[in-house]
């Protein structure tokens, strides 16, 4: 646990590198595998190592226990999805789904949310974003996914408030937390131009 205050000083710290070495080291002791890879793949990722960070979560995701296995899945595709790689997003976050027991409309609003950007239709949007808007894990981050949905359908309002909300609560959390959800934030800054300009 000491390895991992560690870690987290030195990713909030932004010295991605260090916090990735440490996150590596903190693996050979082959407690929480699963977390640890999670950990070495966001500091992949802000050192800008998408490919060391998926192979991380890939790992991740075989090495845990079945309970987390839906978090790391959906984590996978998180990654692709704001790396504009949507078929490997979609593979991933249907894994997700499969693996999840009470996040699973995070997961499919997400995989709706993936496949509107790959420039599918997806028929039942107006359903994800309701089953999404009333669950649990619709708070946190599931406004970021909600804001996203209700733009594409056109609600632009209820785009503005998911939107907010997920930048308000993200920004005034955990610093790791925040640094860790960066390409979130950007994109849904730049959604929010979007809607400002119309």
């Amino acid at each position: 646990m000491l390895l991992r205050q560690l870690y987290l000083s030195y990713y909030e710290e932004r010295r991605f590198d260090r916090a990735f070495a440490t996150a590596v080291e903190a693996l050979n002791l082959g407690v929480l595998a699963d977390v640890i890879h999670q950990d070495a793949a966001r500091a992949a990722l802000g050192a800008g190592d998408i490919s060391a960070a998926v192979e991380h979560l890939r790992v991740a995701a075989r090495r845990s226990p079945p309970s987390r296995r839906c978090i790391h899945h959906w984590t996978l595709g998180s990654v692709f999805f704001l790396a504009g790689r949507y078929a490997e997003s979609a593979g991933a976050l249907e894994r997700a789904v499969r693996w999840a027991t009470r996040d699973k409309p995070l997961y499919r609003g997400h995989l709706a949310l993936v496949r509107i950007a790959a420039g599918e239709q997806v028929d039942d949007l107006r359903a994800a974003i309701e089953e999404l808007a009333v669950a649990p894990c619709g708070q946190g981050y599931g406004r970021f996914v909600l804001g996203h949905l209700s733009y594409a359908a056109g609600a632009w309002e209820s785009a503005r408030r998911f939107l907010e909300a997920f930048i308000e609560r993200t920004e005034s959390s955990r610093p790791d937390l925040a640094l860790s959800l960066d390409g979130e934030l950007k994109m849904s800054r730049a959604t929010l131009a979007k809607i400002a300009s119309n």
